[in-house]
């Protein structure tokens, strides 16, 4: 009798133990890897999607988008006046020959004929060149320090393709400072150099001058 209840209560042990090892997960205890979750001490994937947002912005020359996406202080105003700054004014339109003045009359000659008119160069060339997609990295995000008017936060480099009509296309890369202010928000932009490049970070040494 006494060896039947030992052996029942070492049965019960051993399904205790079994119980508690698959209940962990098979990760050894160490419960679920949240590595890869976003906090906020690792926001690169809020400040990637709002350095593209605004590159985009600017690209299209979306100027109230752009001044909805800058800091306040960056903005200098209200987003309607950061706007209207950036906007440039409406070309006039070409008068039509009939719209001309009536007055003006072409030289004549001896003869009674007039000089033929002088060719216009032509002003229908695109005004802006095109872009590509505006791409983004986390390896390059870094936190970049307080310089000169600039509060401390994190650096972005975007990079979009710059292509004029019958040229080779070429890489614009371009360095954005982000601060929270109640969502990210950029402060400061700046284009990267040649030189920058070859300085360990080239957001860093492009935000901050070294």
């Amino acid at each position: 009798m006494n060896r039947t209840t030992s052996t029942a209560a070492a049965a019960a042990v051993l399904l205790a133990v079994v119980t508690g090892c698959s209940s962990d997960g098979g990760d050894g205890g160490k419960g679920p890897d949240r590595s890869t979750e976003k906090t906020a001490e690792n926001p690169v994937e809020d400040i990637l999607a709002a350095a593209r947002s605004y590159q985009e912005a600017a690209n299209a020359r979306d100027w109230r988008a752009v001044c909805e996406l800058r800091t306040e202080r960056f903005r200098d105003g209200t987003v309607q006046q950061c706007a209207a700054r950036n906007t440039p004014p409406a070309k006039p339109a070409t008068p039509s020959p009939e719209a001309s003045s009536p007055s003006f009359e072409p030289p004549r000659y001896a003869d009674g004929s007039t000089p033929e008119p002088r060719a216009k160069p032509s002003t229908g060339g695109p005004e802006y060149a095109e872009t590509g997609p505006v791409t983004a990295a986390a390896p390059d995000v870094v936190q970049v320090p307080a310089a000169e008017d600039h509060p401390a936060g994190w650096g972005a480099l975007v990079s979009y393709t710059v292509t004029w009509p019958g040229k080779p296309s070429t890489t614009s890369l371009r360095a954005l400072r982000l601060v929270d202010e109640g969502g990210w928000k950029v402060d400061q932009q700046e284009d990267v150099q040649d030189g920058d490049m070859g300085r360990g970070s080239p957001v860093l040494a492009a935000l901050t001058g070294g």
